[in-house]
C-alpha cells in the first residue's frame, strides 16, 4: 500500500498525513457502479449479480498503478461476507469494504481534505478534468 506522508501545523503538531503527489484515494460505490444495483432488501440476488463492462479493468488499473481503493456500499454490516465474495469471485482488487453508506442519494461530503466527487454515469473510465459549478461554505 502507498506510505503516507507525515505532515504538522504550523506549531509543529502532527496532523493527518497525505498521500504522495499524483495517488490517490478512490472510494467506490459497489451498487451500480461496479456490480448490478442490488437493494438491500434483495440480498439473495448479491451473489448472482452480474458486472459492470469494463469496472474492474479500470479499478484493478487504478490499484496497480498504487492507488487506494475502497468499496463503500449502502449494503449492511450484515451482508458484508456476501459482498466480499462478490468482489473475490470478479476478482477486484482493493484495500477496504465500508459498510453501511446513507441511502437515497444527495450526498454531501464535508471534510478538511481536498475532495474530488465523480458522478458515475455507466462507465468507469479516465478521469479528465473540466469546469463545473459547485456549492462551498461560505
Amino acid at each position: 500500500m502507498t506510505e503516507l506522508i507525515e505532515t504538522f501545523n504550523k506549531k509543529g503538531e502532527r496532523i493527518s498525513p497525505l498521500l504522495p503527489e499524483g495517488k490517490k484515494n478512490f472510494i467506490i460505490d459497489v451498487d451500480g457502479v461496479v456490480s448490478e444495483d442490488i437493494p438491500n432488501e434483495e440480498p439473495e440476488r448479491m451473489i448472482t449479480a452480474n458486472e459492470i463492462e469494463g469496472s474492474r479493468e479500470q479499478v484493478n488499473k487504478w490499484f496497480n498503478e498504487g492507488h487506494i481503493i475502497t468499496f463503500f456500499t449502502s449494503r449492511t454490516e450484515d451482508l458484508r461476507e456476501v459482498t466480499e465474495d462478490w468482489l473475490n469471485e470478479h476478482n477486484f482488487k482493493y484495500h477496504k469494504l465500508l459498510m453501511g453508506k446513507p441511502r437515497g442519494g444527495n450526498y454531501h461530503y464535508v471534510d478538511d481534505r481536498v475532495v474530488r466527487a465523480t458522478r458515475f454515469k455507466g462507465k468507469l473510465s479516465k478521469l479528465v478534468k473540466i469546469q463545473k459549478e459547485i456549492e462551498v461554505f461560505e
